[in-house]
């Protein structure tokens, strides 16, 4: 059985080099990224060469694929396939119906007492199981403002959600102007960042983010993504520890994915890596069903018994809620043994 907490490539170690450079070397060039993993002729049939989604793959998690290995589970995660073109009818294109609860294009009003902004388009990469890839970003930042004034005019609104794409994506000076604007509406006590960027460059989580965290009079709680064990590196912990230390909770959610975590295995050492370091496993997602996803969708009944195993094999709080989204519902679904 291959070793799934070992790294196939070696790592280099955080660089000091600035987030927004590192972010230029990320793969979005199919040629280059095949040629990178050495994949052979045939291997190279799968990719889709010109996705709707474009491929988009940072250096640090493309070095931890095996090479020429197309079973690997972080390629697996952001590998266009001709897999894609696969189209079935409760697959969609918006499969949370994000559309229908916008207040204006960058709000999102789901839940009681908590609203969604999507804070930009842009992001550090691109998942292919990714339920907002044909979502249509505005450009425009300057809505931004236009969404804060409605949310400083609801006081039903307590906690905000900056989401995106990736929220990280934005500049310091951004974020900072963001975050000043938020904490000027009273009846905001919680802000909520949802993030991949650290497992793909945790060099973003640097002292002027931290700064700005810190400086925050709601309360922030960062949701990671982390879907494998592999993905988590020294760097990767030592940038989430960083935010732990000013008193901010970091909770990560997974989407179980066919051939990357759905076995009992990676996910016990996934959580036991998370909370052995002070993060709390939260959410274990069942596949939003986005057009071209079909072939990473896990039975639910699967899902169910890894869920018991893991309860079968873990503390508490190292086990997460098995949840789906269900549009239109008022809350996420626990997926429960009946």
């Amino acid at each position: 059985m291959m070793d799934i907490s070992s790294t196939p490539n070696t790592l280099r170690l955080a660089s000091p080099r600035p987030w927004k450079s590192i972010l230029l070397s990320n793969f979005t060039s199919w040629h280059k990224f095949a040629d990178f993993l050495e994949l052979s002729e045939a291997n190279r049939t799968t990719f889709e060469q010109s996705p709707s989604f474009p491929l988009n793959v940072p250096f640090r998690l493309a070095q931890k694929i095996a090479k020429n290995d197309l079973n690997d589970p972080i390629l697996k995660q952001f590998l266009p396939t001709t897999q894609e073109r696969q189209r079935a009818p409760e697959f969609v294109d918006d499969p949370t119906q994000d559309i229908s609860f916008q207040r204006d294009e960058r709000l999102l009003h789901k839940y009681h007492g908590r609203a969604l902004m999507i804070a930009t388009g842009a992001c550090a990469m691109h998942c292919r199981y990714c339920f907002r890839q044909n979502y249509d970003y505005p450009t425009n930042n300057h809505s931004l403002d236009r969404s804060l004034e409605i949310v400083a005019n609801d006081p039903s609104i307590q906690e905000l959600i900056l989401s995106g794409g990736d929220p990280l994506s934005l500049m310091d000076q951004q974020l900072e102007h963001l975050f000043h604007k938020i904490s000027q509406i009273p009846h905001i006590k919680r802000i909520r960042i949802h993030t991949r960027f650290p497992v793909g460059i945790p060099e973003r989580i640097d002292e002027p983010f931290l700064k700005i965290l810190e400086e925050s009079k709601p309360q922030v709680w960062f949701i990671t993504h982390i879907n494998h064990p592999r993905e988590l590196d020294e760097d990767v912990i030592k940038a989430l520890k960083s935010i732990t230390r000013l008193g901010i909770p970091v909770l990560n959610q997974s989407v179980l994915l066919q051939g990357v975590n759905d076995d009992l295995e990676t996910l016990q050492m996934l959580s036991e890596r998370l909370v052995d370091n002070g993060l709390l496993p939260y959410y274990l997602h069942q596949l939003d069903r986005v057009s071209g996803t079909m072939h990473f969708e896990v039975c639910e009944s699967k899902g169910q018994e890894l869920l018991e195993g893991l309860k079968s094999t873990l503390s508490g709080y190292a086990v997460p809620k098995y949840v789906k989204e269900i549009a239109g519902d008022k809350y996420k679904r626990n997926v429960s043994i009946p």
